[in-house]
């Protein structure tokens, strides 16, 4: 393998979508960021923005697809890759389904209201899922977020 390669690692975007967590956290939404890439190039990046909008459907995963679609000019992404820092739910499991990506990778599960919990095929039939990439970073980030939520209702 050349150095590029090597670079370009699930665990390279993972961190990049963990910045875009950062800053939905920043911001006081809850930290979920995802970029999509494409040929070790991001195409779109995103972050949960539910609050900033008053709009429950904006989350990272949302964000970050129509960014890509719009950078590459159509609503396919079937050579892509998403990367997320917690699992998708139903919502955007179903925009990952229309936007035939070729691969979701997530870091934090949701068992509470990821898509997991439900059964059936919500992904394209073609996506292939892989999920734990830099776990504890994400999960970490989460648990410290809804720590400070509660630390300032207690204040």
């Amino acid at each position: 393998m050349n150095l590029i390669t090597n670079l370009y690692t699930d665990e390279y975007f993972m961190k990049e979508a963990i910045i875009e967590a950062s800053k939905a956290f920043d911001a006081g939404e809850i930290p979920v960021g995802a970029v999509v890439r494409w040929n070790n190039r991001i195409i779109g990046r995103g972050h949960n923005l539910t609050e900033t909008l008053n709009d429950p459907t904006a989350h990272a995963e949302l964000q970050a697809i129509t960014a890509a679609t719009n950078t590459i000019g159509g609503k396919y992404l079937k050579d892509c890759i998403l990367y997320v820092t917690l699992e998708p739910c139903i919502m955007c499991a179903g925009a990952c389904f229309w936007a035939q990506l070729g691969t979701v990778v997530y870091g934090a599960d949701d068992e509470k209201r990821g898509y997991s919990t439900l059964t059936g095929k919500i992904f394209h039939p073609k996506t292939t899922i892989i999920k734990g990439v830099l776990k504890d970073e994400c999960t970490n980030l989460l648990k410290s977020f809804f720590l400070k939520i509660r630390e300032s209702d207690e204040d």
